[in-house]
């Protein structure tokens, strides 16, 4: 027999999954966060000997990490330096020269990963149209070269203006700094981000800088791990683009994984939804922190050109470090398990953004005394205090109790109260976040399916779909290790982009044509590399296009068997047309350009099926639990099943309580539910439902009663 296993480190577990001849197999470990690395290969070994797995049996092992997250969170990297054009040194710290809080006269910024000490200027000029105005000054890059080595710099970043267009400047100097500095690593901003915007590419190109060394190291420390224990040399990691390309290869652009684990998640709903016919979801991921939504459109999830990390204040745009690189598109939500129920200005009842984490935990773990979202869950009967975690580990009810009392008094509400409303606001908030991200696409969330997985996802699911409208709700099997799971059925794949400007009935085709043949070549060649077979490989190619004068661009496929003059008129009509299901208007006379030219390369996973073995001999149903629900405004009692002893059976009326050891599925007096061959639990809602009257938009929660 042969397996592959998808390993994701989360911040409190390492979860494993193994696939072998379609049947899945999950496992969880502690992580261990001094280095990630000692909790990845002890987990394996347990996990091997639990199911009997003979490392040789393994065929490839797919890696998802927060490794890179975390190291630009905490500023934890490599000693970086910059080199840039004259004039360019401070690029960035000046930045957008934008507020992301206009009101806030203490506004605190993003540090620079690399402080002004290590940031250095080289005379050199390349024009935007890539025509050399000033050579590169050889003689002081050799000067810069052995400065950096007195400096120990162990990495640099090489982004010198308009470097997109015309790379070959930064490519002599990336020679001579290996020439004269050997050991540095280095980083060309032309390989990483060859797109305008210097602030952004710069960026990128520094953040790259920064945690490659880092990166390297740890991929190549698991190989070898993995090499001793028997394994095949078959260590290959998700990236934040959505597929999955070798660790060396990762190592090379390892800013790229910066979002692989959540990228893991939108790829398992993806992969359940098109098993199910089903191509328009929404992928909703809840953990203990925070909440995260995906869109994924005609079965593949939404992507975005650029991204921002490391936030000075989470949840606002425009207080992180921007990165120029393919992202499955990801809004997250500032409400988890562990978001704390506390009193706002105002003196009303508010919950998050401040989580209790896993050290203390909610008040029911026993260590922390802040009512959260888990105690609510927990008093509210959708929890059961001696199945957490499968009965691993008991909830505390009457220190969750004690939690929500203190906190209703001084909110002037009771316990119950302040559950209920802890409960309603979560809801409430991430309905209202999900709605405006849809619609913003030009979409009704009513049109869309929702796939709820993580921990306290399947708990929330059935209440924000019933504030959205939707109606019908994917509670996919193993929700806790939904990203472990996406990483095996994820595909290789490879994006490049080139930006090139035309207006249209001015486009010079000829360049065009040529580089995307480059690209194409390129990315058929990394896709190799990276482990995929590329004779199966689908090539995907877009541009981005603007109405002149215009900051940002829609993308906009290049589906014509052959580029030139004579596709323009459709490319114009195929702009507008999306411009105008974005914005809700076109400007149908105005100019047109093109600005940057994109291509991806993708190769299917050959992992088409999966199933989960169950116990299931028809005892499903284990007890009842008083529950409320929130369209009843009371209890009832409620039936609780077994997840694993359920089988594929017709429509079951709710409520009910469905328990499996990483999570509980609610489904309320509104719906039906059944389970599927798959393994999922399918919710279908009444077709009377409709949205809540506020569409999501909370005036409840802190309400006196």
């Amino acid at each position: 027999m042969s397996r592959a296993v998808g390993i994701d480190v989360g911040g409190t577990f390492t979860d494993f999954v193994a696939i072998d001849d379609g049947v899945v197999t999950v496992f969880k470990h502690l992580t261990t966060p001094a280095d990630p690395s000692l909790g990845v290969l002890d987990g394996i070994v347990r996990f091997a000997h639990r199911e009997k797995i003979p490392f040789p049996d393994i065929v490839r092992i797919i890696h998802g990490t927060t490794l890179v997250a975390n190291s630009l969170i905490e500023r934890r990297g490599a000693r970086t330096a910059l080199i840039t054009t004259v004039g360019f040194r401070d690029v960035l710290e000046i930045g957008r020269e934008a507020r992301y809080d206009l009101y806030d006269l203490e506004l605190e910024r993003p540090e620079p990963l690399i402080p002004r000490p290590l940031r250095f200027e080289i005379g050199e000029r390349v024009l935007a149209d890539g025509t050399e105005l000033e050579p590169l000054d050889e003689a002081e890059a050799v000067r810069l070269s052995r400065r950096l080595r007195e400096l120990g710099v162990e990495s640099v970043a090489v982004c010198l203006l308009h470097a997109y267009a015309n790379p070959a400047h930064e490519r002599r100097l990336g020679e001579i700094v290996a020439a004269e500095a050997p050991g540095i690593d280095i980083t060309l901003s032309s390989d990483i981000a060859p797109e305008w915007r210097e602030y952004e590419r710069t960026s990128t190109a520094a953040a790259n800088a920064f945690v490659r060394p880092l990166a390297r190291k740890y991929l190549a420390h698991l190989e070898q791990g993995f090499r001793d224990l028997g394994a095949p040399d078959r260590l290959y990691v998700m990236m934040s683009q959505g597929g999955v390309t070798s660790a060396r290869q990762a190592a090379e652009f390892a800013i790229q994984l910066v979002e692989s684990g959540p990228a893991g998640g939108v790829s398992a709903a993806g992969f359940f939804g098109r098993r199910l016919g089903l191509h328009n979801l929404i992928s909703f991921d809840m953990g203990g922190t925070t909440a995260k939504v995906s869109l994924i459109e005609s079965g593949v999830p939404l992507q975005v050109p650029e991204l921002e990390v490391a936030r000075v204040a989470r949840f606002k745009r425009g207080s992180g470090l921007p990165l120029k690189l393919p992202t499955i598109e990801m809004i997250e939500i500032g409400t988890g398990g562990g978001s704390i129920g506390h009193k706002g200005a105002l003196g009303l009842l508010k919950v998050g953004p401040i989580s209790a984490g896993a050290d203390p935990g909610p008040a029911c773990y026993g260590r922390g005394t802040a009512a959260t979202v888990t105690d609510a869950d927990l008093h509210l009967g959708y929890l059961n205090p001696d199945y957490f975690l499968g009965g691993s580990m008991e909830l505390d009810a009457e220190n969750a109790e004690r939690a929500l009392a203190q906190l209703g008094d001084e909110v002037g509400m009771s316990a119950e109260q302040c559950a209920r409303g802890m409960f309603d606001i979560v809801n409430r908030q991430m309905a209202l976040a999900m709605r405006t991200h849809v619609v913003e696409r030009g979409h009704d969330p009513r049109r869309f399916t929702l796939v709820a997985f993580g921990g306290a996802g399947p708990v929330h699911a059935y209440e924000v779909a019933r504030h959205l409208g939707i109606k019908r709700l994917i509670c996919p099997p193993a929700a806790g290790v939904a990203s472990a799971l996406g990483f095996l059925v994820s595909p290789f794949s490879v994006d490049l982009a080139w930006t090139h400007l035309g207006r249209l009935g001015r486009v010079d085709w000829a360049p065009v044509v040529a580089r995307l043949a480059e690209m194409e070549a390129r990315a058929r060649e990394m896709l190799k590399k990276g482990g995929a077979d590329v004779s199966s490989a689908d090539i995907e190619k877009r541009v981005d296009m603007r109405y002149v004068g215009q900051g940002y661009e829609v993308p906009v496929p290049l589906t014509q068997a052959e580029l030139g003059p004579g596709i323009e008129a459709e490319l114009r009509s195929s702009f507008n047309r999306l411009y105008r299901e974005r914005f809700g208007t076109s400007l149908e006379t105005a100019g047109v350009e093109c600005v940057h030219w994109r291509l991806t390369a993708r190769v299917e996973s050959k992992q088409v099926s999966v199933t989960f073995p169950t116990s299931a001999r028809g005892g499903a149903l284990k007890s009842q639990r008083r529950t409320y629900f929130p369209e009843l405004d009371d209890y009832v009692d409620c039936a609780v099943f077994d997840r694993y002893q359920l089988v594929a059976d017709n429509d079951v009326k709710g409520p009910a309580l469905i328990e499996e050891r990483e999570s509980t599925i609610v489904v309320g007096p509104s719906a039906v539910w059944r389970v599927d061959d798959l393994g999922n639990v399918l919710v279908s809602f009444a077709e009377s439902h409709k949205p809540t009257p506020d569409n999501g938009n909370s005036r409840r929660g802190g309400r006196r009663t």
